[in-house]
Formats: C-alpha cells, sequence, structure tokens
C-alpha cells in the first residue's frame, strides 16, 4: 500500500506515518527511489498494530521504540500483558461510568479514580519488555544523535548486510575467515554506537534476523536467504 492508503487504512495520518519513519518507529518496507513514494506492507502492518496497542496504553514513543526494538521482546507475551493493561483500563472506566450514576444522586465517589494498579502494572510492563541493561545505555548514548547520525549508522549497517550477502553469493561458508570477520565488524558496530554488544545479545539478534519477518525481508533485499546465512555465522562465532 501507498502511505496514504495505509494511513486511511489504519487511521493514521500520512504526517504522522511520515514522523515515525523520521524518529525510527516505523519504516516503509519500501521506497522508490525515483518517485520518493512510500510504500508498505503486511509486516508494517502488524508493527503500526502493535504501536497502536501501546498509543491506548499511554506509552511514550520513544518507551515504544525500545520496547520493540529490544532483542528480549516477545510479542505474543506482550499482547498478554496488554490485554492485561486494557482489562485494568476497562474495568476503570467502568467504575467512573458507575461513579457517575452515584454523583448524580449526591454520593462521594473519589474512589472511583484510583488507578494506582494500571499505573503499577504499566511501570512493572516498562521495567519487562524495554528496560534491559543493554536498552538503558542505548538509550542513554543515543539521545543526542542527530538523524544524520541515525541516517549514517542505518548506512554502515546496512552496508555490513550486502557484504555478508556478497559472501554468501561467493559461496563463502559462515565459519570462513572472512565471514567470521564480518560478524565480528557487525558486533563492533553495535559496540561502539548502541550499546555492549556480548555474545549472548549478539546470538539473540541472529535469531530475531530470521524470526522476525520485518528483518528478514530488510536484510534478504541484498539476497535471498543472507537474513539466515548471517544467523549461522553468528551462531559459529558465539559457540567457538
Amino acid at each position: 500500500m501507498q502511505i496514504k492508503e495505509f494511513g486511511e487504512f489504519t487511521g493514521v495520518s500520512v504526517r504522522t506515518l511520515h514522523y515515525y519513519d523520521e524518529i525510527g518507529l516505523l519504516t516503509p518496507a519500501f521506497v522508490d527511489k525515483s518517485t520518493g513514494y512510500r510504500f508498505y506492507d503486511e509486516n508494517s502492518l502488524i508493527r503500526m498494530q502493535e504501536i497502536l496497542f501501546y498509543r491506548e496504553l499511554d506509552f511514550s514513543l520513544k518507551s515504544i521504540g525500545e520496547i520493540l526494538s529490544s532483542p528480549n521482546y516477545d510479542k505474543n507475551k506482550a499482547l498478554k500483558e496488554q490485554k492485561h493493561l486494557l482489562t485494568l483500563k476497562k474495568e476503570r472506566l467502568e467504575r467512573l461510568i458507575s461513579a457517575i450514576d452515584g454523583a448524580v444522586k449526591g454520593e462521594i465517589v473519589m474512589k472511583a479514580f484510583d488507578n494506582s494498579e494500571f499505573e503499577n502494572h504499566k511501570s512493572e510492563a516498562k521495567e519487562k519488555w524495554g528496560k534491559t541493561d543493554a536498552y538503558k545505555e542505548h538509550a542513554q548514548r543515543t539521545k543526542n544523535y542527530s538523524k544524520q547520525k541515525w541516517n549514517d549508522l542505518a548506512a554502515g549497517m546496512d552496508h555490513i548486510m550486502a557484504e555478508f550477502a556478497l559472501c554468501m553469493r561467493k559461496d563463502e561458508t559462515p565459519d570462513s575467515a572472512v565471514v567470521q570477520n564480518l560478524v565480528k565488524l557487525l558486533q563492533n558496530h553495535i559496540t561502539d554506537n548502541y550499546y555492549l554488544c556480548t555474545h549472548e545479545i549478539l546470538a539473540g539478534l541472529g535469531q530475531m534476523y530470521v524470526a522476525d519477518e520485518r528483518f528478514k525481508n530488510n536484510i534478504d533485499k541484498h539476497a535471498d536467504g543472507t537474513a539466515a546465512f548471517i544467523c549461522e555465522a553468528i551462531e559459529v562465532h558465539c559457540h567457538k
């Protein structure tokens, strides 16, 4: 879908979609370089759905970005937690509606405004989803990055992925020296610019590259199978 159609389908303005792209929260699946037109796919819809759930729960865009970017993020577990939070929110609204009837009768209904249970669960959810040590470091180190800095880092990462694809096309094996050097380059790129990328985190990223369709499709644009190739190379590196 083009951006206008995607916006109409999701109920999000084109201006907001441009902003989400600018801050890296939701990037288009494809941008036509000749026209600049943005296109969105099924994976874009899935990510937008996740964003909208969090917005309904009053999470900030920054928090949503940290949560969805975390290598520890489990979508199914998060959906269950979101359902619980939305249920608490629904129960509070029902209490407030009942309280209005009570207020009409002259009753004191201050307890109906208590939202502590929802806020406590929301705080726990933020800690669980988006506040790993790695992402605390990520937030701290990247908070002053300019848009140009983000673009340069993205281009650097994309170049590394393209090099993996080139090695794969040349029939290099995941355990070859040249491919393993690329794994080290990837790990250093993350450590130098985002957070300390331990072997454990790197292994998790490798799995995410093949498990998350959004990442897989973005990597495989260089050549089909690149994401799986990188995942296997990372496994070799982390189990030396």
